[in-house]
């Protein structure tokens, strides 16, 4: 018999490397006690005058407070990313990882108040979306969508209304709908 050879492979390019950087963040922001958090990896009201205001738009996804909030967020990317890059392609995931993480930033500097918003977990709420409607044909809303949708977005307005903690239930809202809209555009 043959014996045959196990190799790792990159299978999932655009998801591997952001989960990478998201690490390489939260290594630099530990390094620096929080300031690079701050000053790139997180987005909150600021001047548009000072160019890292649109750094942090997109980077902000890419911060983590600790090790416990980067692997509740990597858990699931890692866990459903690869699905949807093999679906959509890494280019055009990358790409809605930005707009998701655009929209949910401004979002966040509308109505978030004065709290700094950090995290992937927008990106995660947009992965769980773009997975439920990964087999939908043209002219046609899958009833997985529509499950999820009712399921997610109720715990998450729900829990905006009645929960304290450092939860950014807004962020995973507009992540979800980004989802489901970016989803059903590239069917077309």
């Amino acid at each position: 018999m043959k014996k045959r050879k196990i190799i790792f492979t990159f299978n999932a390019p655009a998801v591997l490397c952001f989960a990478l950087l998201s690490l390489a963040a939260l290594g630099l922001n530990t390094l620096t006690g929080g300031t690079s958090n701050r000053l790139v990896f997180s987005v909150y009201r600021s001047s548009f005058l000072n160019p890292l205001a649109f750094v942090r738009l997109f980077c902000h996804m890419l911060g983590h407070s600790d090790f416990g909030h980067y692997v509740g967020n990597m858990a699931l990317i890692l866990a459903l990313g690869p699905i949807v890059e093999e679906r959509y392609g890494s280019w055009r995931l990358l790409f809605m990882f930005a707009v998701t993480a655009v929209i949910s930033g401004l979002f966040h500097i509308v109505f978030g108040g004065n709290a700094m918003l950090l995290g992937a977990s927008g990106i995660v709420y947009m992965l769980i979306f773009l997975a439920s409607t990964s087999g939908a044909k043209a002219g046609e809303i899958p009833l997985t969508l529509v499950f999820v949708a009712v399921l997610y977005l109720s715990q998450e307005i729900v829990g905006g209304l009645f929960s304290t903690g450092n939860v950014s239930h807004l962020s995973h809202i507009v992540g979800g709908i980004c989802g489901a809209v970016l989803g059903l555009i590239h069917h077309r």
